[in-house]
């Protein structure tokens, strides 16, 4: 190593230290601590191969102004830990690879105790199943500063004679898990079976397989995975309890019947069976479950069923009223939310139609940067969903501060499921880092207003049409809002010659269209020209043209560029979602997917 011999230290002529002091040498604090070191591991070296001793000394030079450690967007609350199904550990979407089966099962004990001090006597018990080695101190040790080495700072602490992991809530997976049960569990309680079923899938859904599965077989972990596989059932049993108090009963049966064989001497499932069979006109199989449960008790355990199954049996028997759903299949919603205060009133006039054909949830969320207007906000929305209420619109509101107004969005329309989100924009829709993050990740499909801040006056509503997969979206939307505003639809496609032009998959659209909803549509061919476009669009009240895949890379193209800036017609642009829209009645879920144009 360079620099002057004054600087250098002779902890050992073999290793070669990586903390340079002024001059290039080892500073004298990472001397003593690489003296430390040799002293912590010689008595373990006999045991501990090279490599091991050579990380420790790296893990004792390990500065923490090391480069590597702080380079941009290496933070500490980036990292999630996931333990159910096999250890897994990440930063930033990608794979943090803990090597040693050792440091591995440290790093499970931690988590299970995150925000803990588990003593080093219990780890080395954990560790070692009561057998540990003379060098189980030492080699504990090495196995901190393994982990150390591959995870952030500010997540593994040596605290009061232990290690603690330190982390938020949501960066374990168990936490969001026992989170959202709770919630669950909490919601149900209060009658909210809607909000109570998608917080107990959510949590469900964060299981990849058995808890701790790479350690099953581990002594530390019995009583975990024990604990935490009774968690999971209980949540699936709520999560099914909550489909169905909705009448959600025939989607359970199949579910049920498979846990059923997978746990059978859990009652509680097989009486949830039972009433889905009930409620699904199947008496005889549902009192056949009961039989079937009642022999293998008292075959197996010597015992009958206990009491709530043989009064759900007895129920069955009198076809008690009170085993009948209490509440209809939940609603689905749309969203809408004003980017600018003063469009509320136009995306409204826009929504509360489409509410009722067929019906819909209103969701009116409002996303501010300023937590000073969050009460005004709060109560301009409150006062349009209590007159939303008074006309018969079934419609909630929620107003909050937001950094991530797009992030959030997408996930109150995952969360909520909701067919179609209702946003404003100016011209410049490339301008919203909100409408960018929507329109690109959406889960449903996405109407962006660009218009006057009035409601629509009467006239035809106008849909520019070319047999692309957004502009079907659009023919749906446009359909819709020209039926529940008893206004006439008109189709436009680009003429384009004798030989080419739009008719066909206009008279595809239009019969669609009459089929579904049982409107007529006007068919008409326009000349591609903006002038042309803008001239058929003159007399309309709303004009809904599709958004193509290239819209974000190379704009809104011209017709679409003055359509948004005219201030003629106002235009609702629309965008096709990452799944199927539900606006249409059931039978028309399935989206066409042939094309016969192009997007335009």
């Amino acid at each position: 190593m360079s620099g002057p011999p004054a600087t250098g230290c002779n902890t050992t002529s073999r290793l070669k230290f990586g903390v340079a002091g002024p001059h290039g040498g080892p500073t004298e604090s990472a001397c003593a601590a690489a003296a430390a070191t040799v002293v912590s591991v010689a008595a373990t070296t006999r045991s501990l191969s090279k490599r091991t001793v050579l990380s420790s000394f790296r893990e004792a030079f390990r500065d923490e102004r090391d480069p590597r450690r702080l380079r941009a967007g290496y933070d500490r609350t980036r990292v999630e830990f996931r333990i159910l199904g096999p250890l897994e550990v990440s930063h930033e979407g990608r794979p943090v690879r803990i090597r040693g089966v050792k440091e591995r099962a440290l790093l499970a004990i931690l988590l299970l105790h995150a925000n803990e001090t588990v003593s080093v006597d219990r780890l080395i018990d954990e560790l070692w199943d009561d057998r540990p080695p003379v060098t189980a101190r030492k080699s504990l040790q090495v196995r901190v500063a393994g982990l150390r080495r591959v995870l952030p700072d500010g997540i593994l602490f040596t605290r009061g004679g232990g290690y603690s992991i330190s982390i938020a809530g949501d960066q374990l997976d168990l936490h969001r898990f026992e989170r959202l049960l709770s919630e669950g569990r909490e919601l149900l309680a209060e009658g909210d079976a809607t909000a109570a079923a998608r917080a107990l899938a959510d949590a469900i859904s964060l299981w990849r397989g058995p808890a701790l599965a790479d350690f099953a077989y581990e002594s530390f972990a019995q009583l975990e995975i024990a604990r935490l596989e009774e968690l999971r059932l209980a949540a699936l049993e709520l999560r099914i309890d909550a489909q169905l108090a909705l009448g959600l009963h025939a989607p359970v049966v199949a579910e049920l019947e498979d846990l059923v064989v997978a746990h059978p001497l859990r009652e509680r499932l097989r009486g949830q069976l039972m009433l889905a069979l009930y409620r699904g006109g199947r008496q005889a199989e549902a009192l056949a479950v009961y039989e079937r449960t009642r022999k293998q008790l008292v075959a197996e355990l010597g015992i009958e069923p206990g009491p709530a199954m043989r009064q759900l049996q007895q129920s069955i028997l009198r076809q008690d009223s009170s085993l009948d759903p209490s509440v209809a299949a939940p609603q689905r919603s749309i969203l809408v939310s004003p980017q600018d205060s003063q469009a509320l009133e136009a995306l409204l006039a826009l929504a509360e139609p489409l509410a009722n054909a067929p019906a819909h949830e209103l969701i009116l969320v409002r996303l501010i940067e300023d937590g000073a207007d969050v009460g005004e906000t709060a109560a301009l929305l409150n006062e349009h969903r209590r007159a939303l209420l008074t006309r018969g619109v079934t419609a909630r509101s929620i107003t909050f501060t937001s950094e991530a107004a797009g992030d959030d969005l997408l996930r109150i329309a995952l969360r909520q499921d909701v067919d179609l989100l209702l946003l404003d924009s100016d011209s410049d829709l490339r301008r919203s880092s909100v409408l960018a993050t929507v329109l690109a990740r959406a889960p449903c499909d996405v109407a962006v207003y660009v218009g006057r801040d009035e409601p629509l006056h009467d006239g035809p509503i106008l849909v520019l049409f070319a047999g692309g997969d957004h502009d079907w979206t659009a023919v749906e939307v446009g359909a819709w809002i020209a039926r529940a505003r008893d206004q006439p639809l008109r189709l436009a496609g680009p003429a384009q010659g004798a030989e080419r032009d739009a008719s066909r998959a206009l008279a595809s659209a239009s019969l669609a269209v009459q089929r579904v909803l049982g409107i007529s549509v006007e068919p008409v061919l326009v000349a591609p020209a903006v002038a042309d476009v803008l001239a058929a669009a003159a007399e309309a009240a709303l004009v809904v043209v599709g958004l193509p895949e290239r819209w974000s890379r190379e704009g809104l193209g011209p017709v679409r560029s003055a359509l948004a800036a005219e201030a003629g017609p106002s235009t609702l642009f629309v965008r096709r979602g990452l799944r199927p829209g539900g606006l249409a009645p059931g039978e028309s879920l399935t989206r066409f997917t042939w094309t016969l144009g192009s997007a335009g």
